[in-house]
């Protein structure tokens, strides 16, 4: 009995503990909220007081930042931007060019779009017919030789391809085999022969070498089996290899590079039967930077549009409370914060690549949330207030959450700004946003809150918010002529007014369609089921979406799309997708090349790809000469030296093998090197990055050390943990924040609703996206990360003024919440989504992942402010508790309950006892 009690009084002390704990950390929550307010408060008291310095300054410090756009340097390394920095693939790289320079083998390390170095490629199609017929090859072969007759003229010098080619071992030009091919296919026509069979994808030239050819014949119809020979082809790839050995030759072979484009237009106009599209090295670079050339026009448009958005979105019909002059402030403000950071940027060095266009649009999106919050909590100032206490009722009001939201803001992308990300092209945009956001904060604070100031001014005397001229009273109004009093419309009354009293601004549009018509039809209980059936359908078509999500490794995806890149991938994907890009297969140490298992784990390990392989070909000559392949080392070594390398057939493999000197003098093969291709389909990127992966693994567990390389490695590997590295890291981070202000705000419901608000906004961005043709790649991925900083803009307001409300049911306090917030809101939502609207004019896939992406997180961020919150708040958590009126003494209590209900004409209160 006594330790039953002994236990009560222990649970009732740790129950009076948590309590006594839970009702100081409340207060000490309030204290906090209410001193940040009060802060606030003074801080808009000192604005007021200065406007003029505060409404100069930021002009000034824009102007004098904006001359430094005379140190405008544009970023040409595409590789530097899209490729991760840290990956296993430049570290092969490395070790592959310190054995077998990558820049004198690029022909044989084939790849689409990441060959490197200098070069000139072209795709010849046949609009009609076959590559291969007497006509067409004579075309393809009259095209080579202009080519090759190409002159730049340099210091007085002319320079042709064969002073600027890539060398073999015998000082000749290196060219593809295919045109060796079409040589020996004309020659043979000519002198009436038959023509040298020609096989699919490797085939034997005149000389008895085999070459691949799978990256440099298309569309090929076989004739049999394929290894039979080619009955027909639809296309022809053909490569002009440079070397840039010095500064001179670099700038000669850019100029080499743009004769070649030139060249070649100049032949597809001449032969329309024809089909040509160039490529060159230089090609990605400028299509990737064109991007920022066509979106010139669409932005200003985009400005103007929104301008005028946001100029409608603050006028009314009442001339002294109509404010259009702060909406053209607002965006004045988003743009001198962007000279301002753009001028800072400028001055560090830094350097402008194209995904910098979405930096506007996030700026704009933070900064119209903040403006429109301030217009909103200036209509629910007292007018008979000092202009100067209003102003400062507005920063106590709107100050708080906007800084938070900044806060989120500069957390976010700070961290996508750190060492931590692996894509330099999402590092560096999320540096220039923080800076950014961080301007566009402090000049909403100072020069909007400024002119906030000066049109208070204007509306307490009752002045024209446009020709500044007093307003006359009504009696003498009606004295003027129609159209003068058309224009002088006001509500005049001098009384004082309730805070929060939107009569006088209920001839505001928006303001008269949110009071009068939404907020009782979203809250209607009919409407409500049909609001969560929308959102289940939501939810289920956002993860049919996320379930399909792919990584946007392609870079094509990053350039405008009228250009040669596009023209070029297009028809490498159409007649050239049935091989992977030539894997290079590098053993870098000394094996027993002449042991029996050691063949056959080589043979193993490179079946079932097309082989260009000496390793096997020097199997099959030992065989071809009765001789065993088991052979003692010297014997192996001896005759691969000084028998297979000296047949001219299987010369050109001497680049393919290291010997040197052992310790006993003998000489080994230290290192060597085989291609493999695989067969792929429309799948290729996917299928590469698979092949990749496994390879890799079989190369951990193998006991022959090798490594694989080509340099489209170098952008597909990591690629998708790279991008996916700084979404994940800043909604991490986002989390953190909002858990740890919950001792910042006033309840811990709020950030609370704000986590899973923004859990469901960026599931159904993400879901939506992939249905919408657009992948995960650094472009969208940013939109994400500004997804999330977009829905806690969005949301915060309208769930703290729901959170905080006491002495209602939740339906009113739903309303109240709608009536202040979704105005501002709703006005962020047009104007932002008109801002967008132009950018999808702009021939870039660059900016059509940028519209689809921030156009689907207004769209779904709106759909959640809106509708899902107002309707979820009516019946979960928080509560909102009736407090009850004391009425005589302690014994005699009752509770009233006043219910309003109406009938046909009239309102009656009836009054229920209970």
């Amino acid at each position: 009995m006594l330790e039953s009690r002994r236990w009560e009084r222990l649970a009732s002390r740790r129950l009076f503990l948590a309590l006594t704990l839970w009702l100081h950390s409340r207060m000490l929550r309030r204290v906090l909220h209410e001193g940040l307010r009060t802060s606030f408060h003074k801080l808009g008291h000192f604005v007021a007081n200065h406007p003029v310095f505060f409404a100069s300054a930021p002009v000034l410090i824009s102007i004098l930042l904006g001359a430094s756009f005379s140190r405008y340097r544009i970023e040409e390394n595409v590789e530097y931007l899209l490729a991760p920095k840290h990956s296993l693939a430049k570290i092969e790289g490395n070790l592959v060019d310190s054995l077998f320079p990558v820049n004198r083998s690029k022909h044989t390390l084939y790849s689409d779009l990441q060959t490197p170095g200098r070069y000139g490629r072209v795709i010849v199609t046949s609009r009609r017919g076959n590559v291969l017929d007497a006509n067409h090859v004579d075309l393809v072969l009259k095209l080579h030789t202009s080519i090759t007759h190409i002159q730049v003229p340099m210091l007085g010098f002319n320079y042709t391809f064969a002073h600027l080619c890539l060398l073999d071992d015998s000082k000749n030009c290196i060219i593809d085999d295919i045109l060796r091919a079409l040589e020996e296919i004309r020659v043979a026509r000519a002198s009436n022969r038959t023509a040298p069979p020609l096989r699919y994808p490797i085939t034997r030239l005149k000389d008895g070498r085999e070459a691949y050819i799978g990256h440099q014949l298309g569309g090929v119809q076989a004739a049999g089996g394929g290894r039979e020979g080619v009955r027909a082809a639809r296309a022809l790839q053909l490569t002009y290899y440079l070397q840039a050995a010095s500064p001179l030759h670099e700038v000669v072979a850019s100029r080499w590079e743009l004769l070649f484009c030139g060249e070649v237009e100049r032949v597809g106009r001449a032969h329309p039967e024809l089909g040509l599209y160039p490529f060159t090295s230089s090609s990605l670079q400028r299509d990737f930077q064109r991007t920022s050339r066509v979106s010139e026009r669409p932005l200003l448009c985009s400005l103007a549009v929104c301008l005028s958005v946001a100029v409608a979105c603050c006028s009314m019909r009442d001339c002294v409370r109509t404010k259009p002059w702060l909406g053209l402030l607002s965006l004045v403000t988003v743009s001198l914060a962007t000279l301002t950071s753009a001028g800072i940027f400028n001055l560090a060095g830094g350097k402008y690549n194209s995904t910098y266009l979405g930096i506007p649009f996030v700026m704009l999106g933070h900064g119209l949330f903040g403006t429109f919050e301030m217009l909103s909590s200036w209509r629910r100032t007292r007018e008979d207030q000092h202009v100067k206490e209003r102003v400062a009722c507005v920063f106590s009001d709107c100050m708080l959450p906007f800084t938070a939201s900044t806060a989120l803001h500069l957390v976010t992308f700070g961290i996508g700004a750190s060492p931590f990300t692996n894509i330099e092209a999402v590092r560096l945009f999320c540096r220039s946003a923080c800076l950014s956001v961080l301007f566009n904060y402090l000049y909403i604070l100072t020069f909007y809150g400024s002119n906030l100031v000066f049109a208070g001014y204007l509306e307490n005397s009752y002045r024209h918010s446009m020709f500044c001229r007093r307003v006359p009273k009504p009696d003498l109004l009606q004295q003027k002529p129609a159209w003068y009093r058309f224009l002088m419309y006001t509500h005049y009354d001098e009384e004082a007014a309730e805070p929060g009293d939107l009569q006088a601004y209920e001839t505001h549009l928006l303001v008269a369609f949110m009071k009068r018509y939404y907020c009782d039809w979203i809250t209607n209980t009919y409407v409500k089921p049909f609001v969560v059936l929308f959102y289940l359908v939501y939810i289920s078509f956002a993860l049919m979406g996320y379930l399909q999500v792919t990584e946007g490794s392609d870079l094509s995806n990053v350039v405008a799309t009228e250009t040669s890149t596009i023209a070029y991938t297009r028809a490498q994907q159409r007649y050239f997708s049935s091989y992977s890009p030539v894997i290079g297969f590098y053993i870098y140490e000394s094996i027993e090349y002449w042991n029996a298992s050691v063949q056959e784990d080589l043979l193993e390990y490179t079946k079932g790809f097309e082989r260009i392989s000496w390793f096997e070909s020097y199997l099959n000559y030992l065989h071809g000469q009765n001789v065993s392949t088991s052979l003692p080392r010297g014997n192996f070594t001896e005759h691969l030296r000084s028998g297979f390398l000296r047949q001219p057939r299987y010369l050109h493999f001497s680049d393919d093998i290291i010997f040197a000197k052992r310790a006993d003098g003998e000489v080994d093969v230290v290192a060597s090197r085989m291609f493999l291709v695989a067969k792929t389909t429309e799948n290729k990127r996917e299928e590469m990055s698979v092949l990749l992966d496994t390879l890799r693994k079989l190369s951990l567990t193998s006991r022959v050390k090798f490594i694989i390389f080509n340099p489209s490695f170098v952008y597909m590997d990591r690629y998708a943990s790279s991008v996916g590295a700084p979404l994940k890291n800043s909604c991490i981070a986002a989390l953190f924040l909002l858990f740890f202000s919950t001792f910042l705000a006033a309840d811990p419901l709020v950030n609370a609703w704000l986590t899973v608000t923004v859990a469901s906004v960026e599931f159904g961005v993400v879901g939506f996206m992939t249905l919408w043709q657009v992948e995960l790649d650094c472009v969208s991925v940013l939109c994400l990360i500004y997804g999330v900083n977009y829905a806690v803009d969005s949301s915060a307001p309208l769930v703290s003024a729901f959170t905080l409300g006491r002495e209602a049911t939740r339906t009113r306090w739903v309303k109240v919440s709608l009536e202040r917030h979704g105005v501002p809101a709703l006005q962020s939502y047009v104007c932002y989504s008109a801002a967008l609207l132009p950018l999808a004019a702009v021939p870039s896939n660059l900016t059509r992942t940028l519209f689809r992406c921030l156009f689907l997180t207004a769209l779904i961020t709106a759909f959640h402010c809106l509708a899902i919150l107002p309707v979820l708040l009516t019946f979960l958590p928080p509560s909102k508790k009736k407090r009850r009126e004391r009425k005589g003494t302690a014994e005699n209590r009752e509770d009233i309950e006043c219910v309003e209900m109406a009938d046909s004409t009239h309102v009656v209160d009836q009054i229920t006892t209970v």
